[in-house]
This record gives C-alpha cells, sequence and structure tokens, in this order.
C-alpha cells in the first residue's frame, strides 16, 4: 500500500520531521491552523532519537497530547547514509549462470574523464558473494531450462555459511518472465529465515540486466538497517503515544506506509530532497510560477530540481553513492545506479557544514567532506575543529554572533575566526578575505547542481524564479541566483523546515511500470493493459485514502530506435488509438528537440516501457501553513558584513521587513534560518510572508 490518508482523520495534528546531516527538523500543524516548529541536532548514529526529541519539544511546548496526533510523516537519510557510509548489510547477489560480473561490467560511464587514478566504486555484493544458477529464462519467456530447487537450496547452504545478511535476486530476462525470479526469492526465503530477500522484478520489472541487477542489490544493501530503524522509531513513538501509523516519503514525492518500505526501501533514498521539492511544488503552484528552480541548502550537501507548469521532473533512474546523489549525467558513474522512479534532484557536497581547506596546489576548496552534526562546526564548540561555511558565515557578520535555531544551538564567533586563521596563513590572507573566498567557492560549486537540472535539460535558468530554502540555502541563495542570470529569490515561511512542511502536504500517489512487449503495438491490447494498470493502481490508492478519487495519468517512455535513454510521454487517458498514438509521437519529437536541441522526425520510435501514475491530492494546503509566527520585538541593531569590502548592515526580523521594496544590503533573522540581501539586490514581504529578493544592478556581486 502506499501514500498516507489524504481524507478522514484531518481534524487532528499532523507532525513531520526531515532528518539532516546536522538538524533534524519538525513541524507540528493543527486542525486550527496553528503550525509549531522546531529545529533540533541530529543525533547519529540512531537519527530516530533527534525525532522522537523534536516531536516531544513541539507538542510539549504548546501543551499538546500525543493521542491528538493522527497523522506522523518522516523524512529520513538511513538509506542513502547506509550506502554513502559503505556499512549496509553484509549481501549476496543470486543471478542466472554466465552473469555473476554484470555489477563489474557496468555501463561505460567516467565521472572524471581524465583522471587515470579513477576506479569504479566497489560493487555492494563482492564477487565472492555472488552465486549462479544454472537457469535460463529465453527473451520469449520460455525456461530452459527452469531454476532447480535442489540447487537452489544448496545456494542457500553456502549462504548461511558466508553469514550474508540480504540477499538479492536477479535472473537474466526475468522481466519477461517475473514469476520464475520470485519463486526463487520465495524459496530462498523459507530457506534462510533472518535474511532480507528481494526480487529485482518486485523492484523494478524493466529491460537493461545491469540497472535491474543493481537496484536489486542497492534494496537488499539498505534493507536490514531500514528495517531495523523504522522498527525502532515506530516502537518509539508508540511509546511515546503517538500510535497512528509512521508514513514515510518516497523518492518520487509521496507518502509509503512503514510496511512498503521495509518491503522496498530502495524508494526512499531521495526521501528528505523530495520532501523539499514537494514544497516549492505547491508554493509554485499557489503563487502561479511557470517555471521555479528549487534550491536547497542544508548541513551537509545542496541540492536543486526544476519544476515547470507546477510540476517536478521525475526522472526513471539516479546514482547514489561516490559522495553525491545523481539523477542527471553531471559526474554519472561514480556511485551506484537505482532504476525507480525519483524527483529529477541534482546534488553537490556543498553545505552548513562543509569543510574548508586548502589543497596541495594551494587551492581553496570546500567540501565534499562535512562536519556533520558531531562534532559539527567549530562555533558551536562541540570539538569540532576543521573551519566549516558555517565558521565562515559567522566570520563574514551573516549569522549571528550568539545562536541559531531559535537559541537551541550557541554561536562561539571567536572559535570560528580562529579556525579560518589556518586557512587565511596558507592563503596568505587576512581572515575575512579567506572567509568570503569560501563563501564564493560554494557559491561556484553550487551552480553545477542547478545547471544540471536546467542547461543539461536545455531550459535556460534565466527564466526561472529561484526558490531558496534550507538552513542555509537563503544564505548563498542571492548570490547563486545571480551567478546564473536569475533575477528573483523567494524565500518561504519556515524555510529552514521546508523539507518537513512538504511532508504535510504531499499528494496520495502510487505508480506501476511494465516493459513494452511487441503484442502491445496493437491499440487494443495496449489500451486493455493500461486498463489493467490503472485498475490497480486506483486499488491500492483507495485503500490508502477511502472515498478519495484519483488521478490517473499514463506515460510511455519512448525514444528513437538505436537510442539507449528515454524520453516519458503523456498520453491522454481513453482507448489507444491511431491518431492517440500520432499525437504521442509528434510529443516526443517536441520534447527531444526540447531536451537535446534536434529531433529526428524521419527516425523510428520505439516504446521502452509504459507507465501508469495514480495520484490522490492532499486536502491540505500549503496556505495553511504559510503563517508567520509571533515573534518578540527587539531593538533595532546592525552588525559589520564582509562583502567586496565591509558594510554596516541592518538586521531585522522577517516581521519588520515592509512590504515596499528595501535595498540591501539586509540581514533578517528566523529561527530556522537566515536570509541575506546583498548589496544590489532588494527584498520586500508579499502576502504569502515570503522574502521576495530582486537584483537591481545589471552586474554580478564584485568578489
Amino acid at each position: 500500500m502506499s501514500g498516507a490518508p489524504t481524507t478522514g482523520r484531518n481534524e487532528g495534528w499532523r507532525v513531520s520531521a526531515d532528518i539532516g546531516g546536522t538538524f533534524t527538523d519538525v513541524i507540528a500543524l493543527g486542525p486550527d491552523g496553528r503550525v509549531l516548529p522546531v529545529k533540533v541536532l541530529s543525533t547519529p548514529p540512531d537519527f530516530g532519537t533527534a525525532v522522537l526529541e523534536g516531536a516531544a519539544a513541539a507538542l510539549g511546548d504548546a501543551g499538546i497530547e500525543t493521542h491528538e496526533v493522527h497523522a506522523m510523516l518522516h523524512a529520513t537519510t538511513v538509506a542513502t547514509n547506509a550506502i554513502l557510509e559503505m556499512r549496509g548489510a553484509r549481501t549476496a547477489l543470486v543471478t542466472t549462470k554466465g552473469f555473476r560480473d554484470v555489477l563489474e561490467l557496468g555501463r561505460l560511464r567516467r565521472p572524471l574523464l581524465y583522471d587515470l587514478s579513477w576506479q569504479k566504486p566497489v560493487p555492494l555484493a563482492p564477487r565472492r558473494h555472488r552465486y549462479e544458477l544454472d537457469q535460463r529464462i529465453t527473451a520469449n519467456g520460455e525456461l530452459r531450462p527452469a531454476a532447480d530447487s535442489a540447487e537452489v537450496a544448496d545456494l542457500a547452504d553456502r549462504i548461511r555459511a558466508a553469514g550474508i545478511e540480504a540477499v538479492a535476486v536477479c535472473l537474466i530476462n526475468s522481466h519477461i518472465r517475473p514469476d520464475e525470479e520470485q519463486r526463487v526469492a520465495a524459496e530462498l526465503r523459507e530457506l534462510l529465515p533472518g535474511v532480507y530477500v528481494s526480487a529485482s522484478v518486485d523492484i523494478s520489472p524493466q529491460i537493461k540486466e545491469f540497472e535491474r541487477t543493481s537496484t536489486a542489490v542497492v534494496n537488499s544493501y539498505v534493507g536490514p538497517q531500514v528495517h531495523d530503524y523504522v522498527s525502532a522509531l515506530s516502537d518509539g513513538l508508540r511509546a511515546a503515544g503517538i500510535t497512528e501509523p509512521l508514513m514515510i516519503m518516497q523518492s518520487s514525492g509521496g507518502l509509503l506506509d512503514a510496511a512498503s518500505v521495509v518491503q522496498r526501501p530502495v524508494q526512499i533514498i531521495e526521501s528528505g530532497p523530495a520532501a523539499g521539492v514537494i514544497a516549492v511544488q505547491k508554493l509554485a503552484q499557489l503563487m502561479g510560477l511557470d517555471s521555479v528552480v528549487a534550491f536547497d541548502m542544508g548541513g551537509t550537501t545542496a541540492k536543486a530540481s526544476l519544476i515547470e507548469n507546477g510540476e517536478p521532473f521525475v526522472a526513471a533512474d539516479y546514482e547514489v553513492g561516490g559522495g553525491m546523489n545523481l539523477t542527471r549525467s553531471m559526474g554519472r558513474g561514480a556511485g551506484y545506479i537505482v532504476r525507480v522512479p525519483s524527483i529529477d534532484i541534482a546534488e553537490v557536497g556543498a553545505g552548513g557544514g562543509s569543510i574548508v581547506s586548502v589543497d596541495a596546489a594551494g587551492s581553496l576548496r570546500v567540501g565534499p567532506e562535512s562536519a556533520g552534526s558531531q562534532p559539527g562546526p567549530v562555533c558551536y564548540g562541540n570539538g569540532g575543529d576543521h573551519p566549516t561555511l558555517t565558521d565562515a558565515n559567522v566570520v563574514l557578520g551573516y549569522l549571528s554572533p550568539r545562536s541559531i535555531a531559535g537559541g537551541r544551538v550557541t554561536i562561539r564567533p571567536d572559535l570560528a575566526e580562529k579556525s579560518l586563521d589556518t586557512i587565511a596563513q596558507q592563503l596568505d590572507v587576512d581572515i575575512p578575505t579567506a572567509a568570503r573566498g569560501a563563501y564564493e567557492v560554494a557559491v561556484s560549486n553550487m551552480t553545477k547542481a542547478v545547471k544540471a537540472v536546467t542547461s543539461e535539460r536545455g531550459r535556460d535558468p534565466r527564466d526561472a524564479v529561484m526558490v531558496a530554502f534550507g538552513g542555509a540555502g537563503p544564505l548563498y541563495g542571492a548570490a547563486l541566483a545571480r551567478e546564473l542570470g536569475i533575477d528573483t529569490v523567494i524565500v518561504p515561511v519556515h524555510t529552514g523546515l521546508f523539507s518537513s512542511l512538504g511532508l504535510l502536504v504531499a499528494d496520495t500517489s502510487r505508480e506501476s511500470v511494465a516493459p513494452h512487449r511487441p503484442q502491445f503495438d496493437e491499440p487494443g491490447v495496449l489500451t486493455a493493459e493500461f486498463n489493467r494498470m490503472a485498475e490497480d493502481i486506483t486499488r491500492a490508492l483507495r485503500e490508502a485514502a477511502p472515498g478519495a478519487e484519483a488521478d490517473v495519468q499514463r506515460v510511455l517512455d519512448m525514444r528513437y530506435r538505436g537510442q539507449r535513454f528515454e524520453l516519458p510521454v503523456v498520453v491522454p487517458n481513453g482507448t489507444v488509438t491511431p491518431a492517440l498514438m500520432a499525437g504521442a509521437r509528434t510529443r516526443f519529437h517536441a520534447e527531444h528537440r526540447r531536451t537535446y536541441g534536434r529531433a529526428g522526425d524521419d527516425e523510428l520510435i520505439e516504446i521502452v516501457n509504459i507507465r501508469v501514475r495514480g495520484t490522490v491530492r492532499n486536502p491540505i494546503t500549503i496556505d495553511r501553513a504559510l503563517r508567520l509566527l509571533p515573534q518578540h520585538s527587539r531593538p533595532a541593531h546592525s552588525r559589520a558584513c564582509r562583502f567586496d569590502h565591509t558594510e554596516d548592515t541592518p538586521v531585522i526580523a522577517r516581521a519588520e521587513l515592509p512590504s515596499h521594496r528595501v535595498p540591501g544590503p539586509l540581514v533578517i533573522e528566523d529561527m530556522d534560518s537566515t536570509t541575506l540581501v546583498p548589496p544590489g539586490a532588494t527584498a520586500q514581504r508579499d502576502s504569502l510572508e515570503n522574502i521576495v529578493i530582486r537584483w537591481t544592478t545589471a552586474t554580478k556581486e564584485s568578489s
């Protein structure tokens, strides 16, 4: 079952929690529209502790009883962290004889073309733990021969003796004959109690043997850890009095129940970033914005996504590992391919906790290594000894010299300045210049993420509006937009907890995919298959949201014959006719021209997959949560901020920003984030409590 109920019990409190590399963000939304945001430090390795602490703080501060919580929503990094830190389960692969080395062979992609020392990532299932079955599924689905149960039992004995914790099963051509692979997986589950077993066709029933194998292996690699995490968190919530089922954001932007997550944990690898994009999508729809770049910068990474005509792009696959997660071609080949739908998000290792250093050539570097939440930036006073971007922002005067996160984190400016001193000496500059250099290097790094989802898609970023959010996003949004030629930046209310807000307003969704078969060329057969898939999707959505109406969308993955990559094309509902298919081909040509700059109108087109997406709209709209919290009045003050030179800069609260344009420089402090308005830009507050930054000068801010 997929998704959280979006009808019925909406009269109670909804609590959402998003785990980040430094902070865990919690928002409680009441039936009366009250919004209770809280930021607490993340608690690795037991990240669930921060979720429980944050929920208790949000509800306790307002005197809300836990039995009043009618939805508990969550975005987590537990799956992606298991891969990035290489601490997943001891995993084995069971495959067809002759296909043991598919993971090594992979695809001919190199993220660093001219780096001769680069090596492929180590397979998550080592070769000694990859086992072959003497069976074969032919291209037309015949078994020559079928897998022998006695041989499966022998493999189970060897797997048990090797101390394996998780098994992935991927047989050649199993997307054509899924029952054979499912039978082998079922026999292994029975023979190996306590071992996590997944079948590739239950996760990604598509062509391309390498991608399907990699996806199944990743699913099994993170499976036991996700199971333990979800179980422990669910138990902790019940002990705290929150009895509603835990719902978790999936990479494609919908919510999944905990049981479904445990079966297919590969679907939640981009859980947190997806929640933030959903929040921006809802804001863009509310404001009527056609093209929006969602820019999310937290404690560890910076992420970008493009929303066009109210909808985010959804990639058919992406890579996890290799230092970052990638849905586009930028750096492909550095990580592990995962072939499940995911919001198209480009990610770079630049966050508030990113470590600032000088390399052997004397160049300033920012990230991708991060200080995380433990020990965190040096200025937190928790024992950190590596200078970070947060330390640089304190030295530059952009961050409060006293505390952040509503006073939950104390800032030590003396420690921040001391940490940057070593960098300044290596560069032979003063400390503020070194700090400003780190800021500008980070901006340069983050342009790669935005270009990956705009320029690489054939879209001009200058045509878009940027929505900057996350704990550090509003500090860098204006400078990043200027670098890309974007004129307008929107900083929404609750910006530092915007991914948590996205959980509150996410729709219920589910998707099904099937490989295209020759018989589907007959319009009647294709219509019947679409209808079958739509009925399955609608049935699942009705179970998740009783009484709700589901919107069903049909999609064809199409490509020119001989191409490796395909593009999704939406097909109108109804009977498939030659005219409808002709329209789909016309739209494919147009999308191919828009994405790649050319279209071969006379080339043959082939269909790779057919998809059905079902959605139940969430009746809770984002405007319910866009409320400015009461803020204590404080005397007007300013502090010295370093730009191209040091300027005395006013520091105000969001509520003090007027509705007319105010020129920068300006620092605007919220409980959950700080917004920087550089010289040459203006800021104003709109009717939705957004901070709207516009550039007024014709040249970029000088360094």
